[in-house]
């Protein structure tokens, strides 16, 4: 049967294969059905063997597919034919791994292994890997924290001397690991960086960024820059340019401060106003369950009919009355938080608004610029078209430049296109800014409105179905002692 296995075409790990693997090892009987019926969370799932004890798993030739068990722990993929050990990045609690009897040659697969901080049992006997001379000195300078290797406890001893024979091979590995590690964390502090940037809306304006892109696709401008007196020009005005949009920047940053320290004072108010009403709640509800057992005993001890039937009527009124009283609570509360989101809606809208309108201000210093810097550029650009129409030409002129000044309509529609394209790019920004501003604004409060929405018909749905139960409760009662 095993032989009659390994004839079989290799297999690769598929979506379809992990669902039977881990159906078949997970949760049995009621447990099991449950777990079919509402889907496997492949997240909750910490040991999984894909080896010889199950022959439908002991082709596999690749490693793949494994990137949803975040959580797993223990892996066994005894008995395949994998010959590489890869694709198992996501598995980063992994603290034993089985890949026995495989086809695993290269001792590189070893450092692959390092990024696995938990890992502590490994197994690899039976692969090609395991004959080398140096595998178990390898493997142990190499791992370092690793415990158990091929089932054997790895002693003191085999550490040390492991560790001394590939001391410098393994600082210089060490070495790498670091400015990989340190190159990766400046990069994801980049990115944390753009992500609040972006919160403020204000992403790239810390720079030149904005003044380099009008330029990125403008080609005449780009030739007229060559022009004698436009680089001096230019520089001034990107100088400028630079500054206002540094403004820009700096204001955003203080605004989504603003704008952060109202959301965090509303939360708290709402939070508040929450815990203080369900406070109130659960106070009446303690008194009227003090009550509850003793009306409850009250009426079964009752022998009298008509006083019977005067306390379970008494016992109603008190289900009632509290029923108005959890209902009143919670109207009183919706107002209450209807005027707070409300003020925080005015609140949060005003501040969008002013940063808006202050940015748009900006900008337009922005065009300003723009606008005189084209007025510049085409004076010059005139000026030095009249030279060369008196045959006073600098010959230091770019040969790209020439064919731009044959007459004024030449020159005017290449400033005239420069000129456009920098007013577009100025105007895309300011509109992608307030775009964004405007719908983060909008989407923050209908959220708001929904999630207050949603928190009534819970608090209304838990009233109604704590009352239902204290009702019900009254009801068998009265009916279990009529039948009596």
């Amino acid at each position: 049967m095993h032989r009659l296995y390994n004839s079989l075409e290799p297999r690769v790990m598929d979506e379809d294969m992990l669902k039977l693997a881990v159906g078949e090892q997970g949760p049995r009987e009621e447990a099991g059905q449950l777990a079919r019926q509402e889907g496997i969370l492949f997240k909750d799932v910490l040991s999984l063997r894909l080896d010889f004890q199950n022959l439908s798993f002991n082709n596999i030739e690749a490693i793949e597919g494994l990137d949803t068990l975040v959580n797993l722990e223990d892996l066994s993929l005894f008995n395949n034919r994998i010959s590489k050990i890869d694709s198992l990045d996501a598995l980063v609690k992994l603290q034993v791994l089985s890949l026995g009897n495989n086809q695993i040659g290269n001792m590189m697969n070893i450092i692959y292994l390092r990024r696995f901080k938990d890992l502590r049992t490994l197994s690899l006997s039976g692969n090609p890997i395991a004959e080398s001379e140096d595998y178990k000195m390898f493997v142990c300078a190499y791992l370092p924290d690793l415990v158990y290797l091929d089932f054997h406890r790895i002693d003191d001893h085999m550490a040390k001397m492991a560790e001394s024979k590939h001391q410098y091979s393994i600082d210089e590995l060490k070495h790498r690991e670091n400015l990989i590690q340190s190159r990766l964390e400046d990069e994801q502090a980049q990115q944390e960086e753009l992500e609040k940037h972006k919160a403020a809306f204000v992403e790239h304006l810390n720079g030149s960024f904005l003044f380099d892109s009008m330029y990125t696709e403008d080609v005449e401008g780009n030739k007229l820059a060559y022009l004698p007196g436009i680089s001096e020009l230019l520089q001034a005005y990107k100088d400028k340019f630079v500054i206002i949009c540094l403004n820009i920047f700096e204001y955003g940053l203080k605004q989504q401060e603003k704008r952060k320290l109202e959301l965090d004072t509303f939360n708290e108010c709402v939070q508040e106003a929450i815990q203080e009403n369900q406070e109130q709640g659960k106070h009446r509800i303690a008194k009227f369950e003090e009550k509850h057992l003793l009306s409850l005993n009250a009426i079964r001890d009752e022998s009298e009919l008509t006083n019977f039937e005067m306390k379970i009527v008494e016992y109603g009124k008190d289900i009632t009355e509290l029923f108005n009283v959890l209902m009143t609570l919670e109207m009183q509360l919706v107002e209450q938080l209807e005027e707070t989101i409300n003020m925080f809606e005015r609140n949060i809208i005003d501040l969008v608004a002013l940063f808006i309108e202050n940015v748009q201000s900006l900008m337009a210093q922005c065009r300003d610029l723009e606008n005189h810097h084209h007025e510049k550029l085409l004076e010059i650009s005139i000026n030095t078209l009249e030279k060369i129409l008196k045959g006073d030409v600098d010959e230091d002129l770019p040969d790209d430049l020439r064919p731009l000044f044959v007459d004024k309509d030449t020159i005017f529609n290449a400033v005239g296109a420069s000129h456009d394209i920098h007013l577009l790019k100025i105007d895309n920004r300011e509109d992608e800014l307030v775009t964004r501003a405007n719908s983060w604004c909008t989407h923050l409060v209908d959220t708001i409105h929904k999630n207050e929405i949603m928190r009534n018909r819970r608090r209304v749905k838990e009233i109604n179905q704590y009352i239902d139960h204290m009702q019900n409760e009254l009801d068998s009662l009265e009916c279990s002692d009529v039948i009596d």
